[in-house]
Order: structure tokens, then C-alpha cells, then sequence
């Protein structure tokens, strides 16, 4: 079961939220291979619970994760990235009720002068059935490394991330596996994609399929999976950012950017010129 443990339903964060953009992100994630993936939304994104929401009334409620038929069966988690006031961030993956609950206490504390300190943010969610993972923790600006050791080990996870992969495979790896092992915690493998071509540049093969977090926390616990590094990660996260860049000039120039990417068709001249250049 090949699953991607970081990923987002929108373009960006201060843009509005698209049903057709996420729906083409959920058919493509399914056609880059990928069976389940884990929608950890920024949890300060414009209309995060509209997002929510419409994942639980599209998808079919399987155990823990919602199967979108018309995605080829793929399978969503849901989760959120949240920010701390050290710098960071920090993932967390649960039902969808612990989700969007936990979204909206934090309502007050979405802005950067309001971030909560990790040790507040991991007391609030203790309170909830939910995996807690560090999100890319050597990217720059991050602090989740120099947190006290018994904040670290209160995570479950940790993010071996697609973008940092791409800068810098050696670093990432040796960083990011030699904290896990420092600290006993299962490393596993997120794209951290807000742009499908970025699918499948770093994937989780687990040996058994699962569709709740119970046995999602026994499987990882138990190491019981590899992580998969596409040979073209770089150039796949590369163009993504290009083509990301690219849309959300459109939009910011008034033009309305999931029309550019998306034709009736399916796709735009665009977005098969962006996949040319990755294969």
C-alpha cells in the first residue's frame, strides 16, 4: 500500500478553496500510484473546514479514511500541518471529527504573533485520538530539532520530506533518520505537495493495506514498511514549484487559474507540457 504521509488540497493557503483543484489533486495522486494519502492542510488556510467538509460528504467513509471512487478508490486521511511559535511545523493525522474540532480551537491562534508554543499545541493534542509527526524538521527556519527532549519525544512520527529531498537527498536522509534513531520514532515519507505533478517524488510502501489509524500506528510502529525515492524527485518537485508559481500569478493578475490548468478535457496544454519535462 503505497501512501504519502504530508500533502495539501489547495494551490496555497491564502487562495480560495477549489472543488474541481481538488478533486484533479485527488485523481492524479491516485494515477502517480499512490493508494492513500494523508490531507494534512495548513490549518491556518482559507476555508479549512469548507475543505473538510467536502472531503467527508464526497468520499465514502471506510474506517478512518474517506475512498473517493472517482479517484480510482484512493483513500484520504485527514490531518492538518499547524505552525508553532518556535518554528516548525508540526503534523498531525486522526479522525475527521478530532481534525476539524481541533481546527477550530485553535481559531485563535492562526496569525504568527499568536502560534502556540509546541508544548501547548502537543498538550491540545493529547486531548485527541491523533498521531502527532514533525513536519520536515531540518528545513531552515524549523526548530523542532532543539526542542527539549521530552517534547521530541512526544511525537510519533517523523517527516522525511519530499521538498527537502529534492534540495538535498544526503542531508535530508542522514538528518532526518539519525534523529528517528536518536529517538526511537518511526521516520516515514510525505511529498509535501500543494501541486499534483509533485505526487510520487517520495512515497511510504507499507506490506499490508489498512484503513484506520489504529493499524496505520501498529504497521509504522512495527517498521513494517520502506520508504520509495522516485529517481526524478528532483526535477518532479522542481517543475511542480515552477507550475505552482505559475498559477498563482495567474491568479493574482485576475485571471482564474483552475480554468488555465484544467481543460474539459481533463487537462491543459499546460499541465501535460509540465509532465513531459519530469518523464
Amino acid at each position: 500500500m503505497y501512501m504519502d504521509f504530508h500533502t495539501h488540497g489547495k494551490l496555497a493557503k491564502y487562495l480560495p478553496f477549489s472543488t474541481e483543484y481538488t478533486d484533479w489533486l485527488l485523481r492524479e495522486a491516485r494515477r502517480a500510484g499512490l493508494d492513500a494519502i494523508c490531507l494534512t492542510e495548513h490549518f491556518n488556510t482559507q476555508q479549512f473546514d469548507t475543505l473538510y467538509g467536502y472531503i467527508e460528504a464526497r468520499g465514502q467513509k471506510n474506517g478512518d479514511a474517506y475512498v473517493f471512487e472517482d479517484a480510482g478508490g484512493l483513500r484520504v486521511f485527514p490531518g492538518m500541518e499547524t505552525d508553532i511559535a518556535e518554528g516548525g511545523h508540526v503534523l498531525c493525522v486522526g479522525p475527521m471529527e478530532a481534525i476539524r474540532e481541533m481546527n477550530r480551537r485553535l481559531e485563535p491562534h492562526k496569525t504568527k504573533d499568536r502560534f502556540l508554543p509546541a508544548a501547548q499545541l502537543l498538550d491540545l493534542f493529547a486531548e485527541y485520538p491523533v498521531l502527532v509527526g514533525a513536519g520536515h524538521p531540518f528545513r531552515a527556519g524549523g526548530h523542532i530539532p532543539d526542542l527539549p527532549p521530552e517534547l521530541l519525544m512526544r511525537f510519533d512520527f517523523l517527516d522525511l520530506n519530499g521538498k527537502d529531498i529534492a534540495e538535498d537527498r544526503q542531508r535530508t536522509e542522514e538528518l532526518t533518520f539519525g534523529l528517528g534513531q536518536r529517538l526511537g520514532k518511526p521516520v516515514v515519507a510525505g511529498s509535501d505537495t500543494h501541486q499534483a505533478v509533485q505526487y510520487g517524488c517520495i512515497r511510504t510502501c507499507f506490506e499490508h493495506d489498512f484503513d484506520s489509524f489504529d493499524v496505520l500506528a501498529r504497521e509504522m510502529k512495527a517498521g513494517r514498511y520502506s520508504i520509495c525515492i522516485h529517481p526524478d524527485a528532483e526535477v518532479k518537485v522542481r517543475t511542480a514549484g515552477l507550475l505552482k508559481r505559475a498559477l498563482k500569478e495567474v491568479h493574482a493578475l485576475g485571471g482564474d487559474y483552475v480554468s488555465v490548468l484544467l481543460s474539459r478535457g481533463g487537462e491543459s496544454s499546460a499541465v501535460l507540457a509540465a509532465k513531459k519535462v519530469v518523464l
